[in-house]
This record gives C-alpha cells, structure tokens and sequence, in this order.
C-alpha cells in the first residue's frame, strides 16, 4: 500500500503545473504595469492602423450624406479609445521605465536624472518642429512629402542626440531602447492629442450640424489635411517605435 501510495504521489507530481510567483509586491506591480502597457499599446496602434489603412479611405468612398450621418456616430467613440489608450500606453509605460532606470542608476551609483531631463526635452522638440511644420499658416506646406521627412529628420536628431548625452556607462541597452522607442511613443501621442483631436473635434461637429453634407470650409479642409498627415507620420514612427521597445529585452544592441 506504501509503494502504491508513493506511486500515486510521483504520478500526480507529473502533472503538478511548476508554478512560482514571485515574492514581494514590487514583481507584481512591475509585471502588472506591463501588461497594461501592452494591452493599451495594442488599442492604440490598433486603432491608428484602423485610421490610416481603413477609414481613410472609406469615408471619401460614401456619398456627402452617408458620410455625415456615419461620421459623428463612428469617429467620436473610436477617437476616444485611441486617444486614451495613447495615453495610458505612455503614461504607464514611462512608469516602467523610469522605475527600471532609477534601479539601475542607483546600482551604479549614479543619478538617472539625465536620462529622464533629456528624454522629455529632446523629444518634446522634435514634437515642436513638426508641429511648426502643421499649423504653419502656409497650406502648401502640410503635404506628406514635406512634413513626413522633417518629422523623421527630427526624430533620428532627437535620438541620436539622446545617445549621445546619455553614455555614462551605466545606461543599458534596455533604458536607451525603451528612452528611444517611448520617445517615439511620446512624440506620437502629442500628436494624437495636440493635432488629430484636435482637427477630429472640428470635423465631428461639422458633419453633426451638416446633415446633408458637401464640401468643407476651406480652413477646416486645411487642417483635415494637416490631421491626416500626422497619422502619416505616427503611422510610419509606428514602427521603429514597436521596434526598439521590442529590442529593449530582446535584441541588446545599444549601451
């Protein structure tokens, strides 16, 4: 009976699922803040793939009055999801980040305020150049074969910059990954909230008070165009974007 007992017990030890969860809340949390990283990233650049290959082409396909019936009940639900989901993308994301930073600095010896100082710095400008670009009062300008380029000119500048100033010797490749790819991120949500929602308000509510539709008052067909570049241009730093924050754990090339 002894022998069979203990063949029961190694039989079941088979099927034990090997399972350990860290001990401490500082895992947890740590784990936890990624999870909801990436379930917002993938809203976010979900949507934004949806606004750029999809919609961007439906909605000039309809009839002026299809399209301003369809416009104000479809744009401002989607928009609230992919501007909020850029949001807590980033947001939660720079939590991370900066917690794992400080952690290493700290374990050199060292203050991670450079990395943090110039992160926002650098690529908050590189947002202002484009932006210059966008609201220039110029329409000429807000074409994607002008703004696109100065936009990823500004973004390598800002990247290479960041680089630079921030070779210590205790940044690894995993806080200068993640300072370029959420830098990218960073530059893309101000776009999100400072030139497409903005421009989306206008159009939502033009369509709402023009039931039967027609054509745009040449200011807002301006900046419609001026919006839709810039979801050009996050649609392009999409991917670098998604690059470096993969290669922030798995591709150690930087530091």
């Amino acid at each position: 009976m002894l022998k069979r007992g203990v063949a029961v017990a190694d039989l079941l030890a088979l099927f034990r699922p090997l399972v350990s969860f860290p001990e401490g809340a500082a895992a947890n949390v740590m784990i936890a803040l990624r999870w909801i990283h990436i379930v917002a990233g993938i809203l976010w650049v979900g949507m934004l793939y949806f606004f750029v290959l999809v919609s961007s082409r439906f909605f000039p396909a309809l009839d002026a009055p299809t399209r301003a019936r369809i416009y104000p009940l479809l744009m401002p639900r989607a928009l609230w999801w992919f501007r909020w989901s850029s949001v807590v993308a980033v947001l939660v994301g720079l939590s991370y980040w900066m917690h794992t930073a400080t952690l290493d600095a700290h374990n050199a010896h060292t203050s991670p305020g450079r990395v943090f100082w110039t992160f926002f710095l650098l690529w908050t400008l590189a947002f202002l150049v484009e932006m210059a670009v966008l609201m220039a009062p110029s329409p000429g300008l807000h074409r994607s074969e002008i703004v696109v380029p100065i936009a990823l000119a500004a973004c390598a500048i800002a990247a290479w910059v960041y680089l630079s100033t921030n070779s210590q010797g205790w940044e690894s490749n995993r806080v200068l990954a993640i300072g370029i790819g959420g830098g990218l991120g960073w530059f893309m949500m101000f776009n999100v909230w400072g030139l497409i929602w903005r421009v989306q308000k206008k159009l939502i509510r033009w369509h709402s008070e023009n039931p039967n539709g027609g054509p745009l008052p040449e200011k807002l067909a301006n900046l419609s165009r001026a919006a839709a570049v810039a979801s050009t241009v996050n649609f392009i730093l999409s991917f670098p974007m998604l690059f470096f924050m993969a290669a922030a754990s798995h591709y150690p090339f930087l530091g």
